[in-house]
């Protein structure tokens, strides 16, 4: 599963679309005020970031909520490294993420510190992020992962049609990943995924969504 690279075909405006899953990337209006409406503000960032904060993620795409909430660790002045680890069963090429991450100019200095290190897959550090990406199939790599995370960024394509990153087991192991007091969110509101995250121990809200999107989930493990 680890060689497997993302099948794309690209929209005029520039978003990159699942060739598999038939999914946009990111939104189609704004990607990255999505990013910092779902998974920022969703779990509680940059308020909650605090030394050896971690981050883990399913769904790794462009890369773009990597960086998004990279910008947020360093200009709210944390000290240390952020940690982030995420989840991808079909990595997207560099040189695809680069044309992706174009899009974002804002996000221009740490895409451009990023890029130049990553290879695709695997590991690096760059001082004030310590990245992991852990390819495969979540359902057979999260179990035998050592980590507990403070934050998830659950962002696989719609549950539709990415079903596998959704399903009760995977919620479960999300859950046993995650520190005291820990936090999930996702653009979704769909009924079985709060259901899901709700049976493996979260306080489940669904709030306002973004654009048109009317409402999302977050989920909180008690402390």
């Amino acid at each position: 599963m680890a060689d497997q690279r993302a099948e794309l075909t690209w929209r005029e405006e520039g978003v990159p679309v699942s060739s598999r899953f038939d999914d946009p990337y990111f939104s189609l209006q704004n990607g990255l005020e999505e990013t910092r409406h779902v998974f920022l503000a969703g779990n509680d960032l940059p308020a909650r970031f605090r030394p050896g904060f971690h981050i883990a993620e399913l769904g790794f795409g462009t890369g773009l909520n990597l960086l998004a909430a990279w910008a947020a660790w360093e200009e709210s002045g944390q000290e240390g490294p952020l940690r982030f680890t995420t989840f991808e069963a079909y990595p997207m090429a560099p040189a695809d993420m680069a044309r992706a991450l174009a899009a974002f100019p804002e996000l221009a200095p740490w895409a451009a510190r990023f890029l130049v290190v990553w290879t695709g897959t695997g590991a690096c550090d760059l001082g004030t992020l310590r990245f992991e990406m852990i390819a495969g199939d979540a359902r057979e790599t999260l179990p035998g992962w050592q980590g507990q995370a403070d934050a998830w960024f659950l962002d696989g394509f719609a549950p539709a049609k990415n079903p596998e990153l959704w399903g009760d087991e995977l919620l479960a192991q999300v859950a046993r990943h995650s520190a005291p007091g820990g936090m999930a969110a996702t653009y979704t509101a769909a009924g079985f995924v709060r259901r899901g995250l709700a049976a493996a121990g979260f306080a489940v809200e669904r709030i306002p969504g973004y654009g048109r999107k009317r409402h999302m989930t977050c989920a909180r493990m008690p402390q």
